[in-house]
């Protein structure tokens, strides 16, 4: 489904173009940003929200200017939910014009000498069921100078002590399709969720940053006017650009954290868990807040940022990336899309799709139809021209429509170590399975390697942090 917007200012005001500025709306420097103990940031983005048929002209971090015009938006819904899947953004930036998709695992684009993003459209609020990212307009786009990385390399890092892609992963505006039921509303993902080992999966400070709240105690001066909402499962870290810094689910929050203290980057925070509001799968949500345009607290888009941060520290030579959430009836065909994959300095060259029900298929993009309710995790296998290789995975939920209130069962299942795992080595494996009526079924396991398959029941126990709730086994 497509639904092109087409409303224009022009109509309203004839032909004259609208200029609006560039910056936040007006407000004094808070009192805990002068009294920061850490030396403060500009940020490398800049972030500007615009209309439909508006032009604007933009002054990046580096002083060079661009005027931008945003032209249209296509969006793309589920036939189920209604949910917004995709939106396609047509902007013009110095008369230069190039579409750009919102949020998802999209990157920064060049054009005329710059680098331009889209984190998110204004259509993502229609029936959602919280306003996380403060916009008003009908786009919101961040502006980097062509060259150079996006944020400064000593100011920012990887949250988590995990290869990139390694679990099930929720990033920036995918819907979540999950909970007893399909809601009327729509939770759109704000943030990143790590899919990680339950009291194992190291989770690090990403910024040299302030200890504003940590285990539902919150300093005095960040208790209004600011993002921070305590829980006893989260911390909250404020770094020198202005930042707050959410981490949730945390199995066990370090000692050595405390409330009032500097961590530099780097610093081990605690291990990964499903406390709080996790809905029983073991994760981090990771996710920064700052001031919008619009002058609200909103989520501050860190896709791009973390795989920047990813690539710096760890120097994959290759990643396959096919992550993506699809929702269909049954019938009904979905587009798989591997081409986002990288090489560090070779061509990729083959890009192989294994499917649930043994089929294959060769190619970086692919359409295939599902005529069975299930969920279904595609198995994407790319190789560059080195020899190198890298999987990544892409998850189809099929719902039949009648009836139409419940979403597929489903399995999270996570490893580790993640890196450097060498033959001969023990790895560890975990796995939980939701949306089951009764205690019984099991976890069938083939390791791939000719080894006997093997079999766990993971608990039955609807307690969604229940201490015994993933199976686990080595190998």
């Amino acid at each position: 489904m497509h639904a092109r917007v087409s409303i224009t200012f022009a109509a309203a005001v004839g032909l004259a173009i609208l200029w609006a500025p560039a910056v936040l709306a007006e407000e004094t420097t808070p009192a805990y940003m002068e009294d920061l103990p850490l030396p403060r940031i500009e940020p490398r983005a800049v972030t500007v929200d615009v209309n439909i048929g508006e032009t604007i002209p933009v002054t990046l971090s580096d002083g060079s200017e661009v005027e931008v015009t945003v032209s249209g938006v296509e969006e793309e819904r589920d036939p189920i939910r209604g949910s917004l899947r995709r939106a396609d953004v047509d902007i013009e930036v110095d008369g230069e014009p190039v579409t750009l998709t919102a949020g998802l695992y999209n990157l920064p684009v060049r054009v005329a000498g710059v680098r331009v993003d889209c984190p998110v459209t204004l259509g993502y609020m229609e029936r959602s069921n919280t306003d996380r990212w403060g916009i008003e307009k009908d786009v919101r786009l961040r502006f980097w100078p062509g060259d150079g990385p996006l944020t400064q390399p000593d100011t920012f890092g990887y949250p988590i002590r995990q290869k990139l892609f390694a679990s099930s992963t929720y990033f920036d505006n995918e819907p979540v399709d999950g909970g007893a039921e399909i809601s009327e509303t729509v939770y759109y993902h704000s943030g990143v969720d790590f899919g990680g080992m339950e009291g194992v999966t190291e989770v690090v400070s990403a910024t040299d940053a302030l200890v504003v709240s940590v285990r539902d105690e919150t300093l005095p001066e960040f208790e209004n006017d600011t993002p921070v909402r305590s829980r006893y499962d989260v911390v909250y870290l404020l770094d020198g650009r202005g930042w707050f810094y959410r981490y949730s689910h945390f199995h066990t929050i370090d000692e050595s954290i405390q409330l009032g203290d500097v961590v530099s980057i780097g610093d081990r925070l605690g291990l990964v868990g499903k406390e709080g509001a996790s809905g029983g799968w073991s994760h981090l949500h990771f996710e920064i807040k700052s001031r919008q345009p619009s002058g609200k607290w909103g989520t501050f888009a860190q896709y791009a940022l973390l795989r920047e941060a990813y690539m710096r520290e760890y120097e994959p030579e290759i990643i396959a990336k096919a992550q993506q959430r699809i929702l269909l009836r049954p019938g009904d065909a979905a587009v798989l899309d591997g081409s986002h994959s990288w090489s560090a300095d070779a061509e990729i060259v083959s890009y192989e799709w294994r499917f649930t029900d043994g089929e294959t298929a060769d190619g970086a993009v692919v359409e295939r139809v599902y005529e069975e309710p299930g969920k279904y995790h595609e198995i994407l296998k790319v190789t560059d021209s080195k020899g190198r290789v890298d999987y990544d995975f892409a998850f189809v939920q099929v719902i039949d429509p009648d009836p139409g209130d419940r979403y597929t069962p489903s399995l999270h299942s996570v490893y580790e170590p993640t890196f450097g795992i060498q033959p001969g080595d023990t790895v560890k494996f975990e796995v939980r399975a939701f949306r089951f009526d009764s205690g019984e079924g099991e976890e069938i396991w083939d390791m791939g390697d000719g080894s006997e398959p093997r079999r766990t029941q993971s608990s039955p126990d609807p307690d969604r942090h229940a201490e015994d709730g993933y199976a686990r086994i080595e190998h």
